[in-house]
């Protein structure tokens, strides 16, 4: 966590300074995106929530969204990111939001996908849309965890300017 705080950091007073709001759908990170912005004294400024969207169940319940949505789509995907961060963000009412979802390892997930790889994506206002695709390489889980929620706050921060 004390590699992620110092980007969060950053993150908050250019979100607070803006007046701008954030919303994040994780799975692979297991949270620590959120937990790295929400150790930010003042987080309610600009943190409007979260979920870990790691289970049909959340995916369902969470955010509302059913297979027929998705279509063609299948998670840990660039496209399926930037469904479910337009999603977060719509659902939270929130200015920005971020989805990340991978494979942590130590193996790869149902779809292919080997550990090591995830998608983020960012959305916000002006239909903007971005996303990414991280392939760490690694088969440690925790490090895993920490790089992609590193990655997510990276790009975040690098949309912010």
């Amino acid at each position: 966590m004390d590699t992620l705080i110092p980007i969060a950091e950053q993150i908050a007073g250019k979100l607070v300074a803006r007046g701008e709001t954030v919303a994040i759908s994780e799975s692979s990170a297991g949270g620590l995106i959120s937990a790295a912005l929400l150790a930010v004294p003042g987080a309610s400024a600009y943190y409007r929530g979260g979920g870990v969207i790691y289970t049909p169940k959340a995916f369902k319940h969470l955010l509302g969204l059913t297979r027929e949505d998705l279509g063609d789509m299948r998670s840990s995907t660039e496209p399926y990111a930037r469904l479910l961060a337009n999603t977060i963000r719509g659902k939270l009412a929130a200015d920005w939001g971020i989805c990340e979802t991978g494979a942590s390892g130590p193996t790869g997930n149902a779809y292919g996908d080997a550990a090591g790889h995830t998608c983020i994506a960012v959305v916000g206002p002006g239909r903007f849309e971005m996303s990414t695709t991280l392939e760490t390489g690694l088969t440690d889980r925790a490090e895993n965890m920490r790089l992609f929620a590193r990655d997510a706050l990276e790009v975040f921060l690098a949309t912010l300017g």
